[in-house]
């Protein structure tokens, strides 16, 4: 059953996502959503999350059941590779399409979930969800990942990533030929102005450093090793797109959707 609320005078005016946040004391995006979704009605009509709100106003308010976005669920996840399993850790290919472990706004499955409904203990150093984990990949990347399975691993795995002991390199198709071939990306990273879920290159941004050669060009799109000297979220993106040449598919840093990549 839906809760009742009556808008009070303090939320007159207000856009119905903030006015909500307020009423029921959520962030202002849960309030969006559950707009979003068709779960707040206003006079018979769902409501909008432009709408102005109106000292006064009744609004039916359903909260739908949800799972913990910080769950592990525990699930066979396809494509999980294990490339090695040691008394002290395990090392997987991650398959596109697949989170490092449980976050909000994330339903998909995970490698954590993925180990644990293979049977894998692992290390419980951390947050729960985040258990095991001491380095991630983004969902669209594909790549090798080491999860602890001792508290003893996790230590020294979580050390030897923040103090950047570990060799990483990546393999990028990249819209396009990089001149030089050869170079440096050295340009800072912050959120993007206009787009919170996005990054970009800002002037106040965190440095950012990327290495670059290619390897093999095929017309109109080339491959690309790549070493990092920091580990700024979407990296390697940002700096392709802000270099003019865009990671291959990835429209949301604007790749040519024209231009499919080489294995399409």
């Amino acid at each position: 059953m839906p809760e009742r609320y009556v808008v009070a005078e303090e939320y007159a005016g207000s856009r119905a996502d903030a006015g909500l946040a307020g009423i029921l004391g959520v962030s202002r995006s849960v309030a969006a959503t559950l707009i979003a979704e068709g779960h707040v009605v206003s006079r018979g009509k769902a409501l909008g999350k432009s709408a102005k709100l109106a000292a006064g106003d009744v609004l039916d308010v359903s909260i739908p059941e949800r799972r913990d976005p910080l769950e592990v669920v525990e699930e066979v996840v396809e494509g999980l590779k294990i490339l090695l399993d040691d008394e002290d850790f395990v090392v997987v290919d991650k398959p596109v399409g697949v989170a490092a472990h449980p976050s909000p706004g994330w339903v998909g499955p995970t490698v954590v979930g993925g180990l644990a409904g293979a049977g894998y203990r692992i290390s419980t150093s951390g947050s729960p969800e985040r258990a095991g984990i001491v380095h991630r990949l983004d969902v669209g990347t594909s790549g090798v990942m080491v999860v602890a399975k001792t508290e003893r691993a996790y230590t020294a795995l979580k050390r030897a990533f923040k103090e950047r002991t570990v060799d990483k390199v990546y393999h990028a198709v990249v819209q396009g030929l990089p001149d030089p071939l050869t170079g440096t990306i050295d340009a800072p990273i912050g959120r993007h102005p206009g787009h919170d879920w996005r990054f970009a290159v800002i002037e106040d941004g965190r440095e950012s450093v990327t290495h670059y050669e290619v390897i093999e060009a095929f017309g109109k799109a080339s491959l690309v090793e790549i070493h990092l000297e920091t580990g700024r979220t979407h990296q390697i993106r940002v700096h392709f797109s802000a270099l003019r040449h865009p990671c291959a598919g990835d429209l949301t840093y604007g790749a040519d959707p024209s231009s499919p990549p080489p294995w399409a």
